[in-house]
């Protein structure tokens, strides 16, 4: 079969508007674009979980069957909401002067869907969303670096590194947002808390490192790091670039391809080594749980026995 023979999946069928429409059915009450519509207003309102057929059905007043003879499984339903809460990248971003800052304004813009749609965070990654409104990120994404000496695949491979971070960043944010709703305290007071736990039980003893991370404020620190994280991977692009442009050759990378990967999880050795080290770091984590325990009564019976 050719690429142009290739039968698209109903729900992807359906965000490009190419899907044939149901023979029965209710008309003009019901549609696919209400069915979405109505979908996303229940996810934004009480998160994805609140989802069904039966749910956005009765929301809309018909039976979950009305809703198959449009939008015939959930998964489809599913796509389609993120196809819709999605949308279109600004076109404000095309108005920066130079690439990594319209890579931030566009990793800016899609950190805000995150924020106004959390539940996207939620669904899984199954590949490459190919429907309309996220073809259309990617494309701006890959439009703002044509002007750069990377090649194609460099390119794409930017496009995900910057898309990854603003993901990874819509996450932490909106389970932020979601403690803060939850609990009635600000994300500055959710973060305090999170560093007097962090306080209580990270010892130096056993975590040096974080132990003097903890200590020098950084849970509490106003700085961003997850802008200073896309900030590194923009600059260390444009590093490359420099060096493009001065005649040095692209790197050679090591492909790690999927089959490659699962052809070594396969391997006979490798589960019964990493096996092993699993049943090691459970002894580890049993023998350092002992140790805390052991340090805690200690101190206790200095501080009890101490000349009052």
């Amino acid at each position: 079969m050719t690429a142009d023979e290739t039968e698209l999946p109903r729900g992807i069928a359906l965000a490009w508007g190419v899907a044939a429409n149901p023979q029965r059915g209710p008309k003009r009450e019901m549609s696919v674009e209400r069915i979405v519509e109505t979908a996303v207003a229940l996810a934004d309102a009480d998160g994805i979980g609140a989802v069904s057929m039966a749910a956005v059905a009765a929301k809309l007043g018909f039976t979950p069957m009305s809703l198959y003879r449009y939008v015939s499984a959930k998964d489809d339903l599913l796509l389609l909401m993120q196809e819709q809460a999605t949308g279109l990248p600004p076109e404000a971003h095309r108005d920066h002067d130079t690439w990594q800052a319209k890579m931030t304004a566009l990793f800016e813009a899609q950190v805000l869907v995150y924020l106004e749609h959390p539940w996207i965070l939620s669904l899984p990654i199954t590949g490459a969303p190919i429907t309309p409104s996220s073809s259309a990120w990617l494309d701006a994404a890959l439009a703002v670096l044509e002007g750069t000496p990377l090649s194609d695949t460099e390119r794409l491979a930017t496009a995900l590194s910057v898309m990854g971070q603003s993901r990874w960043y819509g996450i932490v944010l909106a389970g932020y947002a979601e403690q803060a709703r939850l609990t009635g305290l600000s994300p500055e007071d959710v973060s305090a808390r999170e560093a007097a736990l962090f306080d209580r039980v990270i010892t130096d003893e056993e975590f040096p490192a974080l132990r003097h991370a903890i200590d020098a404020g950084v849970f509490t620190d106003e700085g961003d790091p997850f802008r200073f994280g896309l900030q590194r991977i923009l600059d260390g692009v444009a590093t490359y670039i420099d060096r493009r442009e001065n005649g040095e050759p692209a790197e050679a990378e090591a492909a790690w391809v999927e089959g490659e990967a699962e052809q070594v999880l396969a391997d006979k050795r490798v589960r019964e080594s990493r096996k092993a080290v699993r049943d090691a770091e459970k002894a580890l984590r049993t023998a350092r749980k002992e140790e805390r325990v052991a340090l805690r009564d200690a101190r206790a019976r200095v501080t009890r026995d101490a000349p009052k």
